[in-house]
């Protein structure tokens, strides 16, 4: 059974000096692209990972979304895969690189799986070298990006696990296994996808795992998958972020899009509105554009030319307000969301937490509102048992509109 090392929490990485990506031992090109992209001061994530990562150990992360584990993770795959380059064995000589895959992604959502790979293309200043292979988009150029070489792979399960089947793509070469959002992964379903996947791939290769949770299902893909890993726990993986104003409305079901318009009013800046349904995204989004509100939706429903069109438009503010599934977030990565809204209560606590820190990121302040209906309030009641929060709760005053009193 493999063990778990404790090496590196968020106090530790902070401590002393302060660190900066040019400490790292990574090479000069790698640290100009850095520089280039103005990141220069890791997060802590980024502190605990690289290092131990660079070393060719296996590292297990607990972090919340918004933390920097993309770079944390994207920096060993990128000089583990040049070190394979530079390598040549004699036999290998006459070829200029080392064909076919050497690193994969695994990670739950299409827009999460294109956000790196633009974030790699920025870093290596290549757009040959990696494939998206992901559900809902053609798989003809997924195909050809394979069958052109392409050394990174990012991919979720799904779609994968069916190149595997019909034999399309071989994963014998990957030296690298990124498994990102784990416990999101498990959420859809795919911990079977997941290990007729990594069935395919060689026992000695380097494993990182990420993660905001521990639950068993985790600890079980732990024990399976990592080994001797690195321990990097950045902050309690259940807790919101300080930066976030936590405010509940009390409100009947009926009033809640009346009180959705209100703080929209009250509050400026863009606004992500959570729901439990898609069809409920579908709603809400049309109310607020008959309303004269700027917005837009992301569920699993629409395709993905539309939902790329749906975050695009919101990360550069031509939509105000974003409505979104929890399934359907779970990519999104947008600067600057000053308000989240959980118009639908979230089932689970973990949920709460992935919802509002998509607010109130880095130093920035954000705001949360959450609506309970009566009949949830005893959702709301577990949820803050379990997160050790309270909220500031409001009583929407039905017979004053929607004034909220305490």
């Amino acid at each position: 059974m493999n063990t778990i090392q404790e090496t590196a929490t968020s106090q530790e990485t902070t401590q002393g000096a302060a660190v900066q990506f040019s400490n790292f031992n990574i090479s000069a090109a790698l640290k100009q692209q850095l520089a280039s992209a103005n990141f220069v001061t890791p997060t802590p994530v980024q502190s605990g990972a690289i290092p131990p990562a660079l070393e060719g150990r296996d590292v297990l992360a607990t972090a919340q979304t918004g933390t920097g584990k993309t770079l944390s993770f994207l920096i060993p795959l990128i000089e583990r895969m040049a070190a394979i380059n530079e390598a040549k064995t004699p036999e290998h000589a006459k070829s200029k690189t080392v064909k076919g895959a050497q690193a994969l992604v695994l990670l739950p959502t299409r827009e999460l799986a294109i956000q790196v790979v633009e974030a790699y293309k920025q870093l290596t200043r290549s757009y040959k070298n990696a494939a998206v292979v992901v559900g809902g988009m053609a798989e003809g150029p997924q195909l050809q990006a394979i069958r052109n070489g392409a050394r990174l792979i990012v991919a979720t399960p799904g779609r994968l696990e069916d190149f595997l089947s019909r034999r399309l793509v071989n994963l014998s070469g990957v030296k690298m296994l990124v498994l990102d959002e784990v416990d999101r992964m498990l959420d859809m379903g795919f911990q079977p996808a997941i290990r007729r996947i990594v069935q395919a791939l060689p026992a000695d290769r380097q494993t990182l795992c990420y993660s905001a949770t521990l639950s068993a299902g985790i600890r079980e893909v732990v024990r399976d998958y990592v080994r001797n890993p690195a321990r990097v726990e950045i902050g309690s993986v259940l807790k919101p972020s300080e930066n976030v104003e936590l405010q509940t409305f009390e409100v009947p079901t009926d009033k809640k899009h009346e009180l959705l318009e209100h703080l929209l009013e009250q509050h400026p800046g863009s606004t992500l509105v959570f729901v439990r349904t898609k069809h409920g995204a579908d709603r809400v989004a049309r109310r607020l554009e008959r309303s004269g509100h700027k917005a837009t939706q992301i569920h699993g429903d629409r395709s993905q030319s539309q939902r790329n069109s749906a975050l695009k438009s919101f990360a550069e503010g031509r939509h105000r307000v974003l409505v979104a599934t929890d399934v359907a977030a779970r990519g999104i990565d947008v600067a600057d969301v000053a308000h989240v809204v959980n118009y639908d209560m979230p089932r689970e606590a973990e949920d709460f937490v992935h919802r509002i820190g998509r607010t109130g990121r880095a130093s920035a302040k954000g705001k949360a509102s959450t609506f309970a209906a009566p009949e949830e309030a005893s959702l709301l009641r577990k949820m803050e048992k379990t997160l050790r929060i309270q909220t500031k709760r409001y009583r929407v005053r039905l017979n004053e509109g929607v004034v909220a009193g305490r």
